[in-house]
């Protein structure tokens, strides 16, 4: 049986997660969303592991959900309604546990993000993708509104823009991609995996714990009111200068040397 999710460790600390279905558009197939769902839990209990990076096999990052499989579904004595029901609840887990992760999570995008998959990249920490990249919303064009897309979409960019994409369900390029704060920034397809590597590995020389201090802290904040905000992470501000790493971090700085996390 096919791998369609590659585990790659090839540098320390760093994980890649390679969707490997190119048949199928690296679709979020029940069993891609199964099969990520376990990478993302078993990578959050390795205590070495610093960066997870999502990438994928082909020209298309992810086409978003099975339509074919969709389309099966139908055939069933309640016409799908089950799993429907069960299929976009998978799917929003998933994305709430790379949002939810300890560790940061980085898509790599080299080709077409639509639908699910342009909501896979806007559930990840930070985004890189190649100058030919392009993304979308496009199930209004089918009858079927992004809906659940729509969340991750619109936490992470302005609303018009975030309508436009899912009112007119048309492709935007990787310049707009980032004017619109959907990827933190674009590169040649060659250079790309470079990039992110550049980026993860910059991410994981930090302290371990600071870091999954303040991806929790940063997600937790977005959601309350300014004053709860400021009252919520001036807390976690407080417990977070007593950890032994923000005590080496300081003396080092003070004393002009390199950190020595713990």
């Amino acid at each position: 049986m096919k791998n369609i999710l590659e585990i790659e460790n090839n540098h320390e600390s760093i994980t890649r997660l390679v969707m490997n279905d190119e048949k199928t558009g690296n679709s979020l197939s029940n069993e891609m969303i199964s099969r990520m769902k376990e990478a993302i839990e078993e990578i959050v209990q390795d205590r070495h592991a610093k960066v997870v990076i999502i990438a994928a096999k082909g020209n298309i990052f992810c086409a978003g959900h099975n339509l074919k499989e969709m389309t099966e579904a139908r055939s069933s004595r309640d016409e799908g309604k089950n799993y429907f029901e069960k299929l976009f609840n998978s799917c929003s887990e998933l994305m709430q546990s790379l949002v939810n992760c300890p560790i940061p999570v980085i898509a790599e995008i080299n080709g077409i993000a639509t639908a699910a998959g342009c909501q896979l990249v806007a559930s990840c920490d930070l985004a890189l993708a190649s100058e030919s990249s392009s993304f979308a919303t496009p199930g209004v064009n089918l009858g079927l509104f992004c809906s659940t897309p729509m969340v991750a979409l619109s936490r992470n960019v302005k609303k018009k823009d975030a309508m436009k994409m899912l009112l007119t369900g048309e492709m935007i390029d990787s310049k707009e991609a980032k004017r619109i704060s959907l990827i933190n920034d674009y590169f040649s397809s060659e250079k790309l995996s470079e990039e992110v590597l550049i980026l993860a590995k910059k991410i994981a020389s930090k302290s371990s714990e600071t870091v999954k201090i303040g991806k929790s802290a940063f997600y937790k904040q977005s959601e309350l009111s300014l004053s709860e905000a400021y009252k919520y992470t001036s807390e976690v501000m407080a417990k977070n200068v007593m950890k032994d790493d923000a005590k080496e971090g300081i003396e080092s700085f003070l004393e002009k040397r390199d950190p020595n996390w713990n």
